[in-house]
């Protein structure tokens, strides 16, 4: 199969992917970042009573029609009732009941007056505002009513997601269990940090880029590792991390150099490849192919390369994975202050700082091999194929980060 477009590739790995159907239960408070794997329904109104959105009042709304500060509505003050109390007192004609803040709207009341609108009597209390029926009047269910649906299986649980579920009394909520990844970096050339940097080498920074964002991303990264640039090795190591990964991510050997083990690697692992090169830059090269019904994603080794491709195509695959409905990817316009004077055959994804509909390339080489320059970046700036120079005004379309 020759080049792909990026959505193409998007498409047929997808089409690959299989949700996680395990599911677990959790406290409420680890659920950020995890899948709901249940629909959510309401057992009681919220708020579950009628209430008070502010301090003052509760009157009956005819008991003050046309007060003024000139003819102000005079009312027997007869209780008073906070937040987490109920008044055992019934508002009549010509009574109120002195109300703070989320406390329930007493019987008989269909209004809350501003304590600011009155004299802040404490017996006696003068209303200088006519207020209309339930107005200032927080209705029961005003958020959602029993047996409403209010969150849907596949949801990505965040702060408002579980306040939602905390305001439903709920302690507890089954998610689908976290995708497993292993990620391996391959390279005769690397070391790790702390090891001794022997003339040739370098520091493996791809082991350490992929295993924080696939975390970031929602997985648990089970197993990371590096091999060198022997295939039966690298065969070896992802052989013993497919027993319980569910993705497995490799970096580097995707090309068709010498070194580029990872073609060799498939066939040692019977493998079937779903594609081998896509028409982007960076990260043209990358493998992709399934190895016993798990996804075996091969990125390029160039740092910037790989870390691009991990957003673009590995980043939806773990939505998918992990049982999400919305799609992980967001693409925004924006407008550029930065020129990118090359040429673009293929398209090409430019990292990048967005701000209030504005988009800055930062200083410094945007080479595949560079990953310093994409400190701070939040976007990847798409550049269709075919695009002459990037010019500072022109309308682009971005990924965010």
């Amino acid at each position: 199969m020759g080049e792909l477009t990026l959505k193409q590739a998007q498409e047929l790995l997808l089409a690959k992917t299989e949700t996680v159907r395990d599911t677990e239960e959790i406290p409420l408070w680890e659920g950020g970042g995890r899948t709901l794997a249940e629909d959510i329904f309401a057992g009681q109104d919220q708020p579950p009573f009628a209430r008070s959105p502010l301090d003052g009042y509760a009157v009956r709304s005819g008991d003050i029609a046309g007060a003024s500060k000139e003819r102000p509505a005079r009312l027997s003050v007869i209780d008073e009732v906070d937040a987490g109390q109920v008044s055992g007192m019934r508002v009549e004609k010509g009574t109120a009941i002195r109300i703070m803040t989320g406390a329930p709207v007493p019987e008989g009341a269909d209004c809350i007056v501003r304590q600011e609108d009155t004299d802040y009597g404490e017996e006696k209390v003068e209303v200088y505002r006519e207020v209309g029926a339930y107005e200032n009047y927080c209705f029961a269910g005003e958020d959602y009513r029993a047996g409403t649906q209010v969150l849907e299986k596949g949801t990505k649980l965040g702060a408002i997601e579980l306040g939602t579920l905390a305001s439903l009394g709920r302690e507890k909520v089954r998610v689908f269990r976290r995708v497993r990844a292993a990620v391996l970096t391959t390279g005769d050339e690397l070391v790790l940090p702390g090891e001794e940097r022997k003339p040739g080498k370098i520091y493996d920074a791809n082991l350490y880029t992929m295993a924080t964002r696939l975390t970031a991303l929602g997985a648990e990264v089970i197993r990371k590792g590096r091999t060198g640039d022997k295939p039966e090795e690298a065969a070896a190591w992802i052989r013993e991390a497919g027993e319980k990964a569910d993705i497995i991510v490799t970096t580097g050997g995707v090309s068709v150099g010498k070194k580029d083990i990872m073609h060799e690697v498939l066939k040692l692992l019977d493998c079937e490849r779903i594609f081998w090169k896509i028409a982007i830059k960076p990260g043209m090269p990358t493998l992709c192919a399934q190895y016993g019904g798990k996804l075996l994603i091969c990125l390029s080794g160039n740092p910037f390369g790989a870390a691009v491709n991990l957003e673009l195509l590995v980043r939806p695959v773990l939505a998918k994975m992990a049982g999400r409905k919305a799609p992980e990817l967001l693409r925004l316009s924006a407008v550029s202050e930065s020129e990118f004077p090359k040429r673009s055959g293929v398209t090409r994804y430019v990292r990048a700082f967005y701000e209030e509909g504005k988009v800055r390339i930062p200083e410094g080489s945007n080479a595949s091999g560079i990953l310093s320059s994409m400190c701070g970046c939040n976007c990847l700036i798409e550049i269709p194929a075919g695009t002459a120079a990037l010019k500072k005004g022109d309308r682009v379309w971005i990924v965010l980060l």
